[in-house]
């Protein structure tokens, strides 16, 4: 199975207070941290190791981490320091050598909260996968079924999987950051510090990037509203 890449080194500044004493990731819902979620996601789906970008508090995430592998010593996580935050597209440049040339790795946003269905996201993406026609496979959320976080409409959704960008933000999905994606498309970016939009573009333009709507449900987590929303609803559950 392919390895991860979970951007967690942001400054998570729309999460203040929250973020004042500790990294977005290890922010709660019901009890267990974002992050520790995400990573439980990966070994339901049998995904055997990740790499972690730090950055913000960076030694409270890294001591965040170390509890789970000592929890969890089957699953390897590797730690990508970034003295100089890098933006989302610099951080994994950065961290690429911990990947295998010939097969694509996922990279999933540190504050992604999601439900799997009947199959699990990742391995949908996984099996979807076709590198000669696709750079990015993603997930996109329909804005109409994101009841419960407030959805932005970045992409329309087109036929055969294709995407296009609504830069007014009136698409009918969401983009989900949460993606499988090749490792050339890093490889010709001189830039050290970038975001990872711009690979999106760049992609989108070649017919590259593509897209599946997700059947589960995706929860933009990005403001204590949005938290205290989440967590009403999975203590309902």
């Amino acid at each position: 199975m392919y390895k991860a890449f979970i951007l967690a080194a942001g400054l998570g500044t729309r999460m203040r207070p929250y973020t004042d004493h500790c990294p977005k990731p290890m922010v709660e819902v019901a009890g267990r941290s974002l992050i520790w979620r995400i990573l439980d996601r990966l070994r339901d789906a049998g995904i055997p190791e990740a790499v972690v970008n730090l950055h913000y508090m960076a030694d409270i995430l890294a001591k965040h981490l170390e509890e789970y592998s000592k929890l969890n010593p089957d699953f390897i996580i590797h730690l990508s320091f970034e003295d100089d935050i890098l933006d989302t597209g610099g951080g994994i440049k950065n961290a690429l050598h911990y990947f295998n040339d010939n097969e694509p790795f996922y990279v999933i946003a540190g504050d992604a909260l999601w439900s799997d269905g009947d199959i699990s996201a990742l391995k949908t993406l996984a099996r979807n996968w076709d590198g000669s026609k696709m750079d990015i496979l993603t997930l996109m959320q329909p804005l109409d079924r994101m009841k419960i976080t407030h959805g932005v409409g970045d992409y329309d959704l087109l036929d055969g999987g294709m995407v296009k960008r609504a830069h007014d933000k009136s698409g009918s999905h969401m983009w989900s950051n949460i993606r499988l994606n090749s490792v050339d498309i890093y490889k010709d970016i001189p830039e050290e510090k970038f975001s990872f939009l711009k690979i999106m573009d760049e992609c989108e333009i070649k017919g590259r990037l593509m897209a599946l709507e997700y059947a589960g449900d995706w929860h933009h987590v990005s403001t204590p509203k949005d938290l205290k929303a989440v967590n009403e609803s999975f203590a309902n559950e």
